[in-house]
């Protein structure tokens, strides 16, 4: 009898392709919605694996939900942090994640983000698009320089040493805070290891890339925004509860930093009130790792964790090892 499957949502056809090669019956959520706790219970209940996204809560009762016989829980996304890592654990039930395959992606959109905000392109282009230009002005839509600017970067894990890399064609002094030094990088591009507060006092861009953990919940609250220069931009491509979203709409409105560029929000997929209202701040929605080719990478890698799962082998991409002791 095939290995029953539940994928929570339509990932790229080349995962979906590899988990009916391996010879699994396969079903997939028919509709392009994130699906309540109420629906997942109903949809898990006997599976023998599940593949899931970062939008779903796997906690205690999906798992209680899935049965003994589920194998496993394999996510499609870097980060764990909808899955209850400590109830899977002690269920012995392997949680996987998709790691490195983003990293270039998402510190792309992080620079994306970076030139939208600080030469304001989507504030001019909406003003473009209203037929209200008249004409050039030296005094329109001015914005921040980047070349020669100093770079912060919150989190220098491999998004981030990235993100800090491609620093170097501009010419930036790039600052980082992180728990650990991170020699590769300032080997690489001079970059000097601060306090949070340092950062924040002397960088231009301060962008984001720290891991999303009970202790980093608002890490950047209204003290640490004020810290910043009135002419900064800040990018946060990491996970929105990291920024305290009320007292950064509440610099915005009051222009105490330049602006900001956010792909991830605290309420997701809510904005917090005021903030689509601003001209300056640039907002996207959690498209970081949206290209082709890194999604369908992703899919591939999620699908190859939840075929070893079901194998009973160890995934590649195991999140709780300790299972295995």
């Amino acid at each position: 009898m095939k290995a029953n499957v539940y994928v929570t949502r339509k990932i790229p056809q080349p995962g979906l392709d590899l988990l009916a090669n391996a010879g699994l019956d396969v079903e997939v959520n028919p509709y392009d919605k994130v699906l309540s706790q109420e629906e997942l219970t109903k949809t898990v209940r006997g599976r023998d694996g599940v593949l899931c996204l970062l939008t779903d809560r796997i906690d205690d009762e999906i798992m209680e939900s899935a049965g003994a016989g589920c194998k496993g829980f394999a996510n499609y996304a870097v980060g764990y942090d909808n899955i209850d890592i400590k109830a899977a654990t002690s269920r012995k039930l392997p949680i996987s994640n998709t790691p490195g395959v983003l990293t270039d992606a998402t510190s792309d959109q992080a620079w994306a983000l970076l030139f939208s905000t600080a030469r304001r392109i989507v504030e001019s282009d909406r003003f473009m698009r209203s037929e209200k230009w008249q004409g050039w002005g030296p005094m329109q839509f001015l914005g921040a320089d980047i070349t020669g600017a100093t770079l912060g970067i919150i989190g220098a894990g491999r998004i981030g040493t990235s993100m800090a890399m491609k620093s170097v064609g501009f010419n930036m002094r790039v600052l980082y805070y992180d728990i650990q030094a991170n020699e590769e990088l300032e080997k690489s591009t001079g970059a000097r290891k601060v306090d949070i507060d340092t950062l924040l006092k002397e960088s231009d861009f301060v962008s984001v890339h720290i891991t999303y953990t009970p202790e980093t919940t608002h890490l950047l609250g209204e003290r640490e925004i004020n810290l910043m220069k009135k002419s900064a931009v800040l990018i946060n491509t990491s996970r929105g509860p990291v920024i305290d979203e009320t007292a950064l709409v509440k610099a915005l409105k009051e222009k105490s930093i330049f602006g900001a560029g956010l792909d991830v929000y605290e309420n997701e997929p809510k904005m917090t009130e005021g903030l689509k209202d601003l001209s300056n701040v640039v907002v996207c929605p959690h498209i970081a790792s949206a290209t082709t080719k890194t999604r369908a990478t992703m899919a591939t890698m999620a699908a190859e964790n939840l075929v070893a799962m079901l194998q009973g082998e160890r995934p590649p991409n195991i999140v709780n090892p300790e299972i295995y002791k």
